[in-house]
């Protein structure tokens, strides 16, 4: 057999080299959309700080379960967690930061799916759209509504109060912790539902709607059991009735408005993760996993246990279908009870 001369193998070289390069095999061959093929991607994973967006004052319950969070939140990713509560404008201050932020998956925000979400939208114009501005992520918890007197109240029931308010014709003042959130929706609906007249007063959060309600400036207010039920155990508080269909666990001892005669209920306060929309599906992925991965948690769950909120973990898609039934739901329950802002 003649040996290749030097010139003609180099040649082969070359034409072999082109022709890989054309699909004959390479590992960077191109998908038709234009990337890599899968066995070159990589998973998308955050590149610095993650900033958690909490737009209610620090000491409420979305507060307190954005620090749940952070206390196992190392667990599961590399980059460092900054929480900021970004309060103003009714909820919508920390939710425009969302939306108009960058949409490069580093920006979370905690809360979505409460009254600013699935109620204020449907009283007034908001600045935020909840489903064109913002995307699901994950859904960690839903938090009845406890409504709750001061201690030195001479109410012990709500049945006490709606004399007390038809008896006088004086109106009830309520503390609530933002302006048609699902606090607010609460107190307006025990007004509807027992025909007497409810004046709910705004705050930043539920931390503050509670402190003025256990500075005795207001005859009633209303929380999540994380925000109530410590002003409960030190005396300063006590719970006349529990918002909900069915009696809250946590709370068991505590009647519902139903069964104390006022015809109202709602399913309490969603709690759950979103991003700003048009952020990455691959960053969507990551996140809901990382949350699904924190909501099994045993560390996670006894600090959940301890401020009196349920976990009950919805993924991207589950929670993106729950959102639109409940918005739905709210919207037919504001309808029935003829609640505005005016």
């Amino acid at each position: 057999m003649r040996r290749v001369r030097p010139w003609i193998a180099l040649l082969l070289t070359g034409v072999m080299a082109v022709a890989a390069g054309c699909g004959g095999g390479s590992s960077q061959q191109q998908t038709p959309g234009g990337s890599q093929s899968q066995g070159e991607d990589k998973a998308w994973a955050p590149s610095r700080q993650v900033e958690l967006i909490v737009p209610y004052s620090a000491g409420g319950s979305t507060d307190l379960l954005a620090r749940a969070v952070e206390k196992v939140w190392t667990k599961y990713v590399d980059q460092p967690l900054v929480v900021v509560n970004k309060t103003g404008a009714g909820g919508f201050e920390g939710r425009s930061y969302v939306a108009q932020g960058r949409k490069d998956g580093h920006i979370l925000m905690m809360g979505y799916g409460s009254g600013e979400d699935l109620v204020t939208p449907q009283l007034r114009t908001v600045n935020v759209d909840p489903f064109k501005d913002l995307t699901s992520v994950a859904r960690l918890s839903i938090h009845s509504i406890l409504v709750a007197v001061p201690a030195n109240s001479e109410f012990n029931s709500i049945t006490d109060l709606v004399n007390w308010a038809k008896e006088t014709g004086q109106p009830v003042t309520a503390a609530v912790s933002t302006a048609a959130g699902s606090v607010d929706l609460v107190m307006r609906g025990i007004g509807n539902a027992a025909g007497i007249e409810v004046t709910t007063i705004p705050h930043a959060g539920g931390s503050q709607a509670v402190a003025t309600l256990v500075g005795g400036q207001t005859m009633m207010g209303g929380g999540h059991p994380s925000e109530i039920m410590p002003h409960v155990k030190a005396g300063r508080l006590k719970v006349i009735g529990v918002a909900t269909p069915e009696r809250d666990p946590s709370v068991p001892d505590v009647p519902t408005l139903k069964e104390q005669g006022v015809d109202f209920y709602t399913w309490g306060s969603v709690k759950g993760i979103a991003v700003a929309a048009g952020t990455p599906e691959e960053a969507i992925h990551y996140w809901e996993d990382v949350f699904k991965k924190i909501s099994e948690d045993e560390e996670f769950k006894a600090a959940m246990a301890e401020l009196q909120q349920p976990i009950q973990y919805m993924n991207a898609a589950e929670y993106n279908e729950f959102m639109k039934q409940a918005y739905a739901d709210y919207g037919k329950l504001i309808k029935d009870l003829d609640i505005s802002l005016e």
